[in-house]
């Protein structure tokens, strides 16, 4: 018996109506565990893109004391010149300071006004040549006992610091999603299975006028295979908020640390198969257990 178009069409149509509730119920759980994955993918991303471009222009700053001396500046000078951790370095005055100072604070002019040059402290700006936190901690640690210097500062623990949370968000994410997909799989076959028992007795007709095995189950695998499509679809939608809001906290100048924090449009569409791909398979696998543990044919 050859299938025909309008025959899949109509029958899958009627069985995801028949069981409204049970397709509802299975296509907002696809969406919920999809848009974990989704905002995941995203997220780690973002902040894989912001860590490289840190790691790319990373320096440690060593500031030095307001009443160092001429000789405890030049013995840095000396400790970062001989240093073979050191790729590069600059020595930058009070003057410099306090240009970068007044375009920190562009928007206060108040707290500009109250500082003048002398208030500032000089500084060497420090470009390692192993960008490992291993190797900015023992520098941190070189420099911040050498006389004259006051602080020796990196962006290491803030990076740190975002790629453990990071990671903790893409650990509970990835537990929960998995569940939901395992639910959202579960669901799939219990809606399939519903629809074959209130078709029962119009599965027995088509198998005593001579349907074959793939005519009778194709409507039902393509009802998983919608009710998954159809939560990945919503999930897209999901996924382009939490790309739309990374890009506009990255945008955002109050939030200068993440600026870095964006998706391009290649990853993001990585994702978005990702997720599409994931919820056909799930309907598909579910679908496609429930035929052939629940429909004898």
């Amino acid at each position: 018996m050859a299938l025909k178009l309008d025959y899949v069409v109509r029958e899958t149509g009627t069985n995801l109506v028949r069981n409204f509730s049970l397709t509802v119920a299975s296509v907002l759980t696809v969406f919920v565990s999809l848009s974990l994955v989704g905002a995941a993918l995203l997220i780690q991303d973002a902040v894989g893109n912001a860590t490289a471009r840190w790691e790319g222009g990373i320096e440690i700053i060593v500031f030095l004391q307001p009443a160092a001396s001429g000789d405890q500046t030049d013995a840095v000078e000396r400790a970062l010149d001989d240093s073979p951790q050191v790729d590069d370095f600059s020595f930058v005055d009070t003057d410099e300071t306090f240009e970068e100072f007044k375009d920190l604070f562009a928007d206060s002019p108040q707290i500009v006004e109250t500082v003048s040059p002398e208030d500032l402290p000089t500084s060497f700006r420090v470009v390692p040549t192993d960008k490992s936190p291993e190797t900015i901690d023992g520098l941190k640690t070189a420099f911040d006992a050498q006389p004259g210097v006051r602080e020796v500062v990196a962006a290491t623990d803030t990076i740190r610091t975002i790629q453990d949370l990071s990671r903790l968000f893409q650990i509970i994410s990835g537990l929960v999603a998995g569940v939901l997909v395992v639910c959202a799989a579960l669901l799939v076959l219990n809606s399939i299975r519903m629809a074959m028992f209130a078709r029962r007795r119009e599965i027995e007709v088509m198998k005593l006028v001579g349907a074959t095995n793939w005519f009778i189950r194709i409507p039902f695998m393509l009802e998983g295979v919608m009710q998954g499509f159809l939560g990945s679809v919503m999930a897209l939608g999901i996924a382009f908020v939490v790309r739309s809001g990374l890009g506009s906290i990255a945008g955002d100048r109050r939030f200068e640390l993440f600026s870095g924090f964006q998706v391009d449009s290649g990853q993001f569409q990585f994702t978005a198969f990702v997720i599409l791909f994931a919820g056909v398979a799930i309907g598909a696998l579910g679908s496609a257990f429930a035929v052939s543990r629940f429909l004898d044919v």
